[in-house]
């Protein structure tokens, strides 16, 4: 697994202001590093689902948490489940064809040499035009 440093270098992360999917150099970075959290939420919600105890993950619920258990399973539930949804929700306005590839690419830091390898089926301007495009709708969809 790469570190941040090795996934950070060598990527543009600032767009002009002309390009129509235009979000700030920091505010992409918030939003990638916000998509690498996704396989953290999906397991969380596995835990969730399988344990009759409230799971250790859960610290980024604050202001007071029920002390009924259900309640709390349920707070997390939700809380993690939003944020899959969110996601997923913003690749389907991308064409479906690319969507799954999009996703692998922002959660797992895959590039589109090793995505295109595995099936991508559009070229790099395609695949990175659905990227920029992705990360603008999750920006307008978070703010």
């Amino acid at each position: 697994m790469k570190n941040c440093n090795e996934i950070m270098r060598g990527e543009r992360a600032e767009l002009s202001k002309k390009n129509p999917y235009y979000i700030s150099k920091h505010r992409y970075y918030e939003l990638k590093h916000f998509c690498r959290q996704y396989d953290e939420w999906k397991r969380a919600l596995v835990r969730i689902d399988g344990w009759k105890a409230f799971p250790e993950s859960t610290g980024a619920i604050v202001n007071a948490t029920p002390s009924n258990p259900t309640e709390q399973m349920a707070m997390a539930r939700a809380f993690y489940s939003n944020r899959v949804d969110l996601l997923e929700n913003c690749l389907g306005e991308l064409e479906p064809a690319i969507a799954p590839y999009i996703l692998r690419g922002v959660t797992e830091g895959h590039s589109y040499e090793a995505l295109r390898i595995k099936g991508c089926p559009c070229c790099k301007d395609t695949y990175y035009n659905n990227y920029r495009k992705f990360f603008w709708i999750l920006s307008r969809e978070r703010a």
